[in-house]
């Protein structure tokens, strides 16, 4: 995140001698991305984050793909998709390609059993239900209904929450999740255009440091596979840390829509990015305020991507049928827009109230088991008049 945060106890300069109360010294741990070339957090351990004591098991997560070469507009019923205990079993991925995995998840249960790390992808996991805490190395971070979490590759973490009523949106992206280029300065600043700003950004806080020694298990995931570590000592053992690579919040009901006279394309909704994919937010906003205005989105090709829908709240105003948890593909190569009377009922309308996460991929999607578990089967045919 290209914003400098700092937490606990660091030394004045880098690199030299930072020593321990109780004796000995701290282990720097440098925690960067793309190599040297891009945002790094130098962080302070109390023991070597190096010791692996044993490899217990190794397993496959990949999908089971059942859909190639996909051409049908699809609807899945994400809230069909079954709750687990298990924080790794509840994943379910939907879709995927070779540059992110877009999977729905609803865990029961906290993840306090074990350490989780993923040593491929960024993860940005949205919260449609549930409440809690999203704990790492790095600090903590409250979230809540809305929130999405940005967690970088690498980060080893847990998650608290407080029910069993939870509904998470994942996506795993194999390239560093940004926020857009065209929001910020040369320096990193967001800029007064904007739809949000570095204040509206949840950062870690509340940095737990444990001194233990023991049997510690990490689940870290690597090319599809889920390898089961023990280390020698708590992965919470950091005292401080400074940089720019680090878990963050925000909440999609923080990002300030931008309306016009006429109605705005989506990437006026932008607010991640990646050089493979890009993520928007639909938001409750004024309706476009050209006396003859159509508010409802023209019918539109897609050529270049895929595109991906995830219904959260509200009135949804250019599809029917649609209700929270529903999740839409409309693949490339065929058009698409509203449904049958959506455009001509917009006219008039003075706002929508819908809340929507939207995933655009350069690359087709393949489409999985799981995603064909709880398709309707007739979306494609929404269209017929």
């Amino acid at each position: 995140m290209p914003i400098y945060h700092k937490l606990g106890e660091i030394p004045h300069k880098r690199h030299i001698v930072f020593p321990n109360p109780k004796g000995g010294i701290y282990y720097e741990q440098l925690f960067g991305a793309e190599g040297f070339n891009s945002h790094s957090t130098l962080m302070y351990h109390v023991h070597r984050p190096t010791q692996v004591k044993e490899i217990l098991n190794s397993y496959s997560v990949k999908p089971k793909i059942s859909i190639e070469n996909n051409i049908k507009s699809l609807l899945l019923k994400g809230f069909d998709v079954q709750a687990e205990d298990d924080f790794l079993k509840s994943r379910k991925i939907m879709l995927i390609n070779s540059d992110c995995l877009i999977g729905l998840s609803a865990p029961k249960k906290s993840l306090r059993s074990y350490f989780y790390k993923n040593a491929d992808a960024d993860e940005l996991i949205f919260v449609h239900k549930g409440k809690g805490v999203l704990r790492t190395f790095l600090g903590n971070i409250p979230f809540e209904y809305g929130d999405y979490l940005v967690i970088p590759r690498g980060m080893i973490y847990q998650m608290d929450f407080d029910s069993e009523d939870n509904r998470l949106l994942f996506v795993e992206s194999f390239a560093p999740i940004y926020t857009p280029k065209r929001y910020k300065s040369s320096s990193g600043q967001l800029l007064e255009h904007s739809p949000f700003c570095e204040r509206d950004l949840k950062l870690p806080s509340k940095l737990e440091t444990y001194d233990e020694k023991g049997d510690f298990l990490i689940k870290i995931k690597k090319d599809g596979m889920i390898h089961e570590l023990i280390y020698a000592t708590h992965p919470f053992d950091v005292v401080g840390w400074d940089g720019y690579n680090f878990p963050y919040g925000f909440s999609i009901h923080n990002f300030e829509p931008i309306t016009g006279r006429v109605h705005q394309p989506p990437p006026v909704h932008q607010t991640f990015e990646t050089n493979t994919f890009v993520i928007c937010s639909f938001v409750p906003r004024l309706y476009d305020y050209h006396p003859q205005a159509i508010p409802a989105p023209y019918n539109h090709s897609n050529v270049d991507s895929e595109e991906v829908l995830y219904y959260v709240d509200g009135d949804f105003m250019s599809r029917n049928n649609i209700k929270p948890g529903h999740i839409t593909l409309h693949p490339k190569g065929i058009p698409h827009g509203p449904a049958p009377g959506a455009y001509e009922r917009s006219i008039g309308e003075k706002e929508t109230l819908e809340l929507a996460v939207m995933i655009d991929t350069f690359k087709a999607l393949l489409v999985t088991e799981d995603a064909m578990r709880i398709d309707d089967g007739e979306y494609y045919k929404s269209w017929v008049e």
